[in-house]
């Protein structure tokens, strides 16, 4: 299922759910459920910690993002690649720390079919 991210302060954000799940796990977020719920909100107060749990988590991650850029010299077609946490983050990180600067809340909820 693809996610949405959605704050008043940033464009939007679009994810697979698979992907979302660590994230949002990273951030603080629980779920009684066994995968993530079809529709939440992280509040302003949340943003803060939310925030800083990403951050760990993107530093944590010893996979495939380099830390030198994204342009290397390896033969290997970057579609190829696998994606990283740190690129995976990315986007929902910067909508969550422009959200915390406006203190606004950050939704999310499933992606309108094209």
């Amino acid at each position: 299922m693809l996610i949405l991210f959605q704050s008043k302060s940033a464009a939007e954000v679009l994810m697979f759910a698979q992907h979302a799940l660590p994230i949002l796990l990273a951030a603080g977020k629980t779920f009684d459920e066994s995968g993530l719920p079809e529709r939440g909100v992280i509040t302003r107060e949340q943003l803060g910690p939310a925030i800083a749990g990403i951050e760990a988590l993107i530093a944590a991650d010893t996979g495939h993002d380099s830390t030198t850029g994204d342009h290397d010299d390896t033969s290997e077609h970057p579609i190829s690649q696998p994606v990283g946490m740190r690129r995976r983050a990315w986007p929902l990180l910067a909508m969550l720390r422009l959200a915390h600067e406006k203190n606004e809340d950050v939704t999310w909820g499933p992606a309108p079919a094209w």
